[in-house]
C-alpha cells in the first residue's frame, strides 16, 4: 500500500512539472501587443458651464496637432504645438461653437513624428433627473 502511495505521489509530481513545462500562454490577439497609449485625455470640469477638457502627454516628446471635429466632418478648433513627456494642455469647449447640445464630438491627437494618432470621442448628453425616495420611518 505505501508503495503504492509513493508511486502514485511521484506519478503526480512528474504530471505536474511536465504541465508546467510545456504550457505556452495563448494571445488572443494572435501574439500582436498593443502599443502603450502617449496621450491621456480626460475631461476635468466646467467653467461658466462650459466644458473644460485636458491633454496629458505621457512619455513622448513629439510635435502634436490637436484637432476637436463635430459629426458632420467641420473642424472647430486646430492646433499645432511641440510637447515633452509630461506636458498638460487644458481645453475650454465653447457651447457657441457647438450647434447641437447632444452633439457628439472627435478629438484627434496626431503625432508629426510617427504619423500615429490616437482618437477620442466626447458625447455630450444633457438630462433631467428627479429622484423620489420613500423610507419608512417607525
Amino acid at each position: 500500500m505505501k508503495t503504492n502511495l509513493k508511486n502514485f505521489s511521484r506519478l503526480a509530481i512528474v504530471a505536474i512539472a511536465l504541465t508546467v513545462a510545456f504550457s505556452a500562454t495563448a494571445l488572443a490577439n494572435g501574439g500582436e501587443k498593443e502599443k502603450p497609449a502617449n496621450t491621456e485625455f480626460k475631461f476635468i470640469g466646467n467653467v461658466d458651464n462650459q466644458p473644460v477638457f485636458e491633454l496629458n502627454l505621457i512619455n513622448v516628446d513629439d510635435e502634436y496637432t490637436v484637432s476637436f471635429r463635430d459629426e458632420a466632418g467641420n473642424i472647430l478648433y486646430n492646433a499645432a504645438f511641440k510637447g515633452a513627456a509630461g506636458l498638460t494642455k487644458k481645453f475650454l469647449l465653447k457651447s457657441s461653437d457647438i450647434s447641437d447640445i447632444d452633439e457628439n464630438l472627435t478629438v484627434i491627437v496626431k503625432s508629426k513624428k510617427t504619423g500615429a494618432y490616437e482618437a477620442y470621442n466626447i458625447n455630450r448628453k444633457h438630462t433631467f433627473l428627479e429622484e423620489t425616495v420613500i423610507s419608512k420611518v417607525k
